[in-house]
């Protein structure tokens, strides 16, 4: 890692397509009622809540802190964590929007104090073998493309709950 707290152009281009994927998250979600965020609506079960969850957990602060950054406290509690897709009844829904927005914070102070070259500082070799992504580059260019995949979920989602669309094309 450096000290650096302005990315460079390529590095600053990617974190601003991944906050484009990541304003798509939270917009498709405005407006819908705790019931409606907790609804599934697929066959396979799943809710908004519990994908807005996965992406705080399993995705922002898996791929940033754990995986680029090596924040040992992060990765030791990784083994502590239920399903992240599995949102506690008593939880309050804006607490899970609000741990998203927290997460996202957190990675791109990671993100804006890495060089895009940077080696992943861990990986649990354990869980998934050999690392398929080995720089923070590599890790934004997963990211993007996992998080702009559940934006499209959660748009399938939005229509199926009330019609609502985030993208009309005429």
């Amino acid at each position: 890692m450096t000290g650096a707290t302005s990315p460079d152009g390529e590095t600053a281009a990617l974190l601003s397509a991944l906050n484009g994927q990541r304003r798509h998250i939270l917009g498709i979600l405005d407006g819908l009622d705790t019931d409606a965020l907790r609804r599934p609506v697929l066959p396979s079960g799943w809710n908004c809540l519990g994908l807005v969850q996965h992406l705080a957990l399993d995705v922002e602060l898996f791929w940033f802190r754990a995986v680029v950054a090596g924040d040992r406290n992060v990765i030791d509690a990784l083994g502590d964590t239920e399903d992240a897709w599995w949102v506690d009844p008593g939880l309050p829904a804006a607490d899970v929007l609000d741990r998203y927005r927290h997460e996202t914070r957190l990675a791109d102070a990671v993100i804006t104090s890495t060089d895009a070259d940077t080696a992943l500082a861990w990986w649990p070799r354990h869980l998934f073998g050999e690392p398929h992504l080995h720089t923070l580059r590599d890790v934004l260019l997963h990211v993007i493309t996992e998080t702009a995949c559940h934006a499209g979920h959660l748009d399938a989602a939005r229509e199926l709950i009330d019609g609502r669309r985030w993208m009309v094309l005429d």
